[in-house]
């Protein structure tokens, strides 16, 4: 896969230099590169403790996004993955320790621990006081010696980093680091892993599996398992969370481990207050990118005791971009729909074969959601068959609730219940057709007639004619011969769906926007759609 990188030798020097380039003048970096990678509060003035942390870069915005005031002074970032040298820790803790000292922050793998550990060292002797912790928050690996560093070690920063910003001293700040360490409780999840720039990818997760407790690095977790969905892959992780959890409420902590989308974030919140720790959580931070391992599609949990004071100096103020705050976690507040928007609800009644021949229709769609997704991803966004599969779902929960033996009020109450449900411009136009299809059955029209009309009046407000390449160009030959048959509707609605494979531009709809070339050869998803319906009909 191409990166947007220059040269990998770069690639850390440049990111560092466009940290700083955009801090609005807060952050500056030490001479030195490309050996010595240190960024640097500006305004700092060494009247307080110093905090200084890094490691290898790949996990941004840690570390360099989280230096500012009341959190980092200093961050020492090394190449991808790599520790910093000794010179640059050292560098970064002589560039911001004074009188009050300095506290740097490392989190548990060897190269961070020798080479941050010797830097401390080097500086004590040029008669510096300094204290060093350690992160080992990873619970996934019970039995190891050395649990990893994983982005619980966000919770370090920021509380130690509130109580140096608040005076006190080197002591009091180091044994807050100390407990919050013991408190931190961290473990990740990801579908795929990582790829290092310059690097082939590791392929190690097969797809429909996801590998759980890996560390930051991309280095292998404790199994994997066989993935279903959000709730099982959160439920998995809060089962060991909650082994380790002492009684009392809780801070979570969703960290985006890089390439998951911001989405399918905001359903793993929905699932993590469901969760069997929900109940625990008197807040969380996230979900956000706080400590990534570049792209991997992943998330990590970490949790810490919700004291008084570690949430007192969780929720201090800081201008730092990269720290997304504290929030409640709470019961999800719901407001009325505004007057005149609340759904009219049809009086609801059987009929077996209108409910056999909706469900048929609603089961076509719902098969068919991949291919129309893949046919649509040619020419517009990939997401037809998930938009209509998404509507045909929505109709069979409702069934119990459709008036089934009043195909007028039925018509009616299927475009309400689109308007609804159905997203996009299909959701729209269709809502449109089958409300004035039961409008002009309510006049007395017959069903074909009625259709007809939805059907017109859907291209009055849509504006697509046959010919623009949409679903109107299977759906109107198809309404023309339905009088003959469904045999002969589904014939009309193929021959139109498949001429529009060769219709080089679209005036209206998705495929308006796309160039000829990319048209040529591919069926309008929607009118796909519309002829799979009526074959499917026309087989009984």
């Amino acid at each position: 896969m191409t990166q947007f990188l220059n040269r990998k030798e770069d690639i850390v020097t440049e990111a560092v230099d466009g940290v700083v380039a955009a801090s609005g003048g807060r952050l500056v970096r030490l001479d030195g590169y490309p050996h010595i990678r240190v960024v640097v509060r500006k305004d700092w003035k060494k009247d307080k403790v110093a905090l200084v942390s890094g490691g290898g870069s790949g996990h941004e915005p840690a570390h360099a996004g989280f230096v500012g005031e009341g959190m980092l002074t200093a961050a020492v970032c090394g190449d991808v993955f790599a520790s910093p040298s000794v010179d640059a820790v050292l560098a970064g803790i002589l560039a911001v320790t004074g009188p009050a000292g300095c506290l740097v922050i490392v989190k548990n793998y060897t190269g961070d621990r020798l080479n941050f550990g010797l830097a401390v060292e080097r500086a004590r002797a040029f008669g510096h006081k300094v204290s060093m912790v350690i992160v080992d928050d990873d619970i996934a690996l019970p039995d190891l010696p050395q649990a990893r560093g994983l982005a619980g070690t966000l919770f370090v920063h920021k509380i130690a980093g509130a109580l140096a910003e608040q005076g006190a001293d080197l002591a009091t700040v180091a044994k807050a680091a100390e407990r919050v360490i013991e408190g931190t409780k961290s473990i990740g999840m990801s579908l795929d892993t990582c790829r290092v720039p310059g690097a082939a990818k590791e392929e190690r997760i097969p797809e429909g599996m996801a590998e759980l407790g890996l560390g930051i690095h991309g280095e292998a977790g404790v199994e994997q398992v066989p993935f279903s969905n959000a709730k099982a892959a959160v439920g998995a992780m809060c089962e060991k969370l909650s082994a380790v959890m002492p009684d009392g409420p809780h801070v979570a902590l969703l960290n985006n481990l890089g390439g998951t989308s911001m989405l399918e974030m905001g359903v793993l919140v929905h699932e993590l207050a469901q969760s069997s720790i929900g109940a625990r959580l008197e807040g969380i931070v996230g979900p956000a990118f706080m400590m990534t391992s570049l792209d991997m599609r992943g998330f990590s949990i970490s949790v810490l005791p919700a004291s008084e004071e570690n949430l007192r100096l969780l929720q201090a103020a800081t201008p730092i971009a990269a720290w997304p705050g504290v929030a409640g976690l709470s019961e999800v507040a719901v407001a009325p729909l505004p007057d005149g928007l609340m759904p009219i609800k049809p009086m609801p009644s059987n009929h077996a074969p209108t409910r056999e021949f909706l469900s048929r229709c609603c089961n076509v769609l719902i098969e068919a959601e991949s291919e129309l997704n893949a046919l649509d991803a040619k020419t517009g966004d990939g997401d037809t068959g998930s938009t209509l599969a998404g509507a045909a779902r929505a109709l069979l929960e409702r069934m119990d609730q459709l008036p089934l033996s009043d195909h007028t009020q039925l018509l009616r109450a299927i475009g309400q219940e689109l308007s609804q449900t159905m997203g996009g411009s299909s959701g729209v136009l269709l809502a449109i057709f089958f409300a004035a299809a039961g409008d002009a059955a309510s006049s007395g029209e017959p069903m074909g007639q009625a259709l007809k009309a939805g059907l017109s009046r859907m291209q009055e407000i849509g504006g697509a004619e046959r010919g623009d390449r949409t679903m109107v160009d299977a759906l109107a030959p198809a309404l023309d011969t339905l009088p003959q048959g469904f045999a002969a509707a589904a014939a009309s609605a193929r021959q139109g769906a498949d001429a529009t494979a060769s219709m080089s531009k679209a005036r209206v709809g998705r495929a308006s926007y796309i160039g000829a070339h990319q048209l040529q050869g591919n069926v309008d998803p929607g009118a796909e759609a519309v002829a799979r319906l009526f074959e499917h009909l026309a087989r009984g």
